[in-house]
């Protein structure tokens, strides 16, 4: 085995457990904050349906994902509906086509400044209620890499080191070069209505979520 890029293999094994419970625990804050419940339509834009699973109570889904990528084969105890198709430009839909919009890690992968305002504008046409989610530059281990302060590395670090994992790893760098975090500053200007929930791991900021939905949140939303 490679031992350049063994880290990344224990990262993701040491990431599995604490990603499920920070998950879990996201969901169940989702579920409080938007109201879904059985009988409510959500799309999921996208996203895959694992993230579902801790969810105990039977949703309709739409998840909608890029060819290739958007049917994964599994039974669920969801009704599920799997669609393809791009979620900056979803075109088989009605404006207020859903209940509630759902979006995991996903917006800092849609591209630049632009699609990303493709991307809002979809969220908030499509349904009553949204719920996005995307990872903080500010938490110390990224959460795409598992590069410690990676946002904070010379342009020019970070592309050699994309240039080297591209050669063993093609498909993964590209995923990595392609993610584009995205500030809360931007979250506020792309979601004028919603309001900013932030997740904490040790105290440290670990992810914003910009939500809009029928419940208040019980809780600080800073």
């Amino acid at each position: 085995m490679d031992l350049r890029f063994l880290r990344i293999r224990v990262f993701y094994r040491l990431l599995s457990p604490f990603s499920a419970r920070s998950r879990s625990k996201r969901m169940l804050n989702f579920i409080h904050l938007t109201g879904a419940k059985e009988g409510v339509s959500i799309i999921d834009l996208g996203g895959q349906p694992m993230i579902w699973d801790s969810i105990e109570s039977p949703l309709e889904i739409t998840i909608l994902n890029l060819p290739g990528i958007a049917r994964i084969s599994r039974q669920s105890h969801h009704h599920i509906e799997y669609v393809v198709g791009d979620a900056c430009n979803v075109t088989d839909y009605e404006d207020g086509s859903f209940d509630i919009v759902f979006s995991n890690s996903v917006i800092e992968h849609v591209g630049g400044p632009a699609a990303r305002l493709d991307f809002a504008r979809e969220v908030r046409r499509l349904g009553r209620a949204y719920w996005v989610q995307t990872p903080c530059k500010y938490f110390p281990i990224e959460a795409h890499n598992g590069m410690p302060f990676w946002w904070f590395y010379p342009s020019a670090l970070r592309q050699a080191m994309i240039a080297r994992w591209k050669k063993k790893l093609p498909e993964w760098t590209e995923m990595i070069e392609g993610t584009d975090i995205v500030s809360r500053d931007e979250l506020e200007r792309l979601f004028p209505e919603g309001k900013i929930l932030v997740e904490r791991f040790l105290g440290l900021l670990k992810s914003y979520i910009v939500f809009r939905g029928p419940v208040g949140f019980a809780g600080t939303a800073a």
